[in-house]
């Protein structure tokens, strides 16, 4: 079955977001998301470690090791950008300045619960860092993750059956098979972004559709 690459997921949600956005650009998958952003649309990049007016993941010729993101990778700065301590940081997570939030995913449930911190797994230290706040901060999330785990199983599901992050937080799933919206009676296909039937896509997730 074709897939969406991870760039090609991360150019597709950067077309939704709304142009003038403050948006937080999670760990991994959604620092992508970065790269594929229009400079004419005014979208002000927020790092949980202090940043505002972040630019695009820098290039070998960029890199200053003292300016990077939260997840330790250099990035770049826009004119104007600015600078803060990380409780201020988190006074704008917290606060419900933020219009979108983008986060990884492990598991999303058909109500919008979110679980993207920890696989359960015995003796692992807690690891959540700014995630909840971000969750329940954010006057949107969405979610970029791949469709399924490796070893092929739904990571949309009924109900989730991680450890969670927040309840009824996601507003929409991107994957690279579909993008999905969160909504009252359950999960709406918005787009399939491959050839793939209704029936495919249905059997490859662990949540009931609405096509």
């Amino acid at each position: 079955m074709q897939r969406l690459t991870r760039n090609q997921m991360a150019e597709r949600l950067a077309k939704d977001i709304t142009p003038g956005s403050y948006v937080n650009i999670g760990i991994g998958m959604p620092e992508l998301v970065a790269n594929y952003l229009d400079p004419k649309d005014e979208i002000l990049l927020h790092s949980e470690n202090g940043i505002l007016g972040m630019g695009p993941i820098a290039k070998e010729d960029e890199v200053d090791l003292e300016l990077i993101n939260a997840g330790k990778k250099p990035v770049t700065l826009l004119t104007g950008g600015a600078f803060f301590h990380h409780v201020d940081s988190f006074i704008i997570m917290r606060g419900g300045h933020l219009d979108l939030c983008i986060l990884g995913g492990m598991q999303v449930a058909a109500n919008g619960d979110l679980a993207n911190w920890s696989l359960g797994r015995p003796g692992e230290p807690p690891a959540v860092g700014g995630a909840m706040d971000l969750a329940v901060g954010a006057r949107k999330l969405y979610v970029i993750m791949e469709h399924n785990a490796k070893d092929g199983s739904p990571k949309i599901l009924e109900q989730c059956t991680l450890p969670l992050t927040g309840l009824g937080v996601v507003s929409r799933i991107y994957t690279d098979l579909a993008v999905l919206e969160v909504q009252e009676d359950g999960l709406h296909v918005v787009e399939k972004l491959v050839d793939i039937s209704d029936e495919e896509l249905q059997s490859v997730t662990g949540a009931k559709l609405i096509f």
